[in-house]
């Protein structure tokens, strides 16, 4: 008898320290939650709870944390990428990506979807995310470190692949090297995620890294790896990715391999430019078009103008036809020129990136740079703000001259687009 009132009192004695344990743990998670409605001088006391032996509250702190949202939360933050617990790592670099990139937790990261520790993070990995830091922004080495080494030793493949989507937000050189190694990883979305970063970040010795996966068997992966050796212009990758494009499984294999080599723009490719110029696939076709663009045959001048002129094409065909008429020297700017076309597409939605892209790349050349500053008086705002995006990264004087007279316009986004432009031409011409 006396044995079980003694295992009854021990019993009781568990569940008081329990219940104070637990009384405990709530009172100092309110407490965290009360401090992170202030401004960043409460970092120091929200800091000492990263070293808390209670994970609950360790993560209340990182929370709270990275909702002040102060580049004072680096600090704390580096130090939260190194907790023990997936979670907690995650949202440390949410945190940090939040710092650099105000409003990204909030706009779509992985601390979005994260609900009491269960992740539902394969949407956010099936996604691609399209987001950068300004090139001007300094990421200082030991967040840029800290980042590569979640992508190395990252708790979870969770954790490995959202430091890979941070690396590439941030343009984190100092993660190639991890970003290079875990491209042989078995999880797709990791690599998936690394390949994005890579393009993002735009080192083309990388190029050699990505070739062996434009032979991969998963789909997402190939055709990603694919896309990330044109955009990084590897051109020692042409025989991969043509080996590629000759045993592609499925026509999504084929546009990534044959817009890999329209990026390129190898003389060699240009008898099979040639045969898909016409080809009914409208993607086939653009690609095929822009590589003849890259190479700048004046026989194929005739082919192009036609592709542009035609009646009924896929708007694809028709952008990709007069990037291809510009590079080769068409630069007039009546209103149904090829250049006007283009300046057109900045305005539409679905075509603005499009545009965008084969701008910024035309407008490397002087003469599309005169031609463009003829068209902005006449363009709508949306048109303007772009092409002042597009001259801002080409870093040239003459372009910075065109800028400069838009940084008083009467629209204030006009304005602000045209500063913002001033400054990463300045910082272009100093790279």
């Amino acid at each position: 008898m006396r044995s079980t009132h003694f295992a009854f009192a021990m019993a009781l004695m568990a569940t008081a320290v329990t219940l104070a344990q637990t009384a405990d743990q709530k009172a100092t998670i309110q407490q965290i939650r009360e401090l992170g409605k202030h401004d960043n001088s409460v970092l120091p006391a929200l800091t000492a709870y990263l070293s808390n032996g209670d994970p609950e509250i360790r993560l209340e702190a990182v929370k709270a944390i990275v909702k002040i949202g102060s580049m004072r939360s680096l600090d704390p933050l580096v130090k939260a990428t190194h907790d023990s617990d997936s979670e907690i790592q995650i949202r440390a670099i949410d945190g940090i990506v939040n710092a650099y990139d105000p409003g990204y937790v909030a706009g779509g990261s992985l601390t979005g979807v994260l609900t009491k520790g269960i992740r539902q993070v394969k949407l956010i990995f099936s996604q691609r995310n399209d987001q950068v830091v300004d090139p001007d922004v300094k990421i200082r080495p030991d967040v840029a470190d800290a980042i590569a080494d979640r992508i190395s030793n990252g708790s979870n493949v969770d954790v490995k692949s959202n430091a890979a989507l941070a690396a590439g937000i941030l343009r984190d050189n100092a993660a190639v090297p991890a970003l290079e190694q875990a491209l042989h990883a078995k999880d797709s979305d990791l690599i998936f995620e690394c390949l994005i970063a890579l393009q993002k970040i735009k080192d083309p010795s990388t190029g050699a890294s990505v070739q062996f996966l434009a032979r991969d068997l998963d789909d997402r992966v190939q055709s990603t790896a694919l896309e990330t050796l044109g955009v990084l212009r590897s051109a020692s990758s042409a025989p991969d990715i043509r080996g590629a494009f000759k045993n592609a499984r499925n026509v999504r294999i084929q546009r990534a391999a044959m817009e890999a080599l329209a990026m390129l723009g190898l003389p060699d490719d240009r008898p099979l430019f040639q045969q898909y110029a016409s080809t009914q696939d409208a993607e086939l076709r653009a690609a095929a078009l822009e590589g003849l663009g890259r190479i700048r045959e004046p026989e194929d001048t005739p082919k192009l103008q036609s592709a542009f002129n035609e009646a009924n094409a896929d708007w694809r065909v028709h952008m990709a036809a007069a990037f291809a008429l510009v590079s080769e020297g068409s630069v007039s700017t009546e209103v149904l020129s090829p250049l006007s076309y283009l300046v057109e597409g900045l305005g539409l939605k679905a075509r603005a990136n499009v545009a965008t892209a084969y701008l910024t790349e035309l407008a490397r050349r002087q003469d599309v740079r005169d031609a463009l500053a003829k068209i902005m008086p006449d363009a709508m705002k949306d048109q303007k703000i772009a092409v002042l995006n597009v001259l801002g990264s080409t870093g040239s004087p003459d372009a910075a001259k065109t800028i400069e007279s838009y940084t008083s316009d009467r629209d204030r986004d006009v304005a602000y687009a045209a500063s913002r432009a001033l400054r990463m031409s300045r910082f272009s011409r100093n790279l």
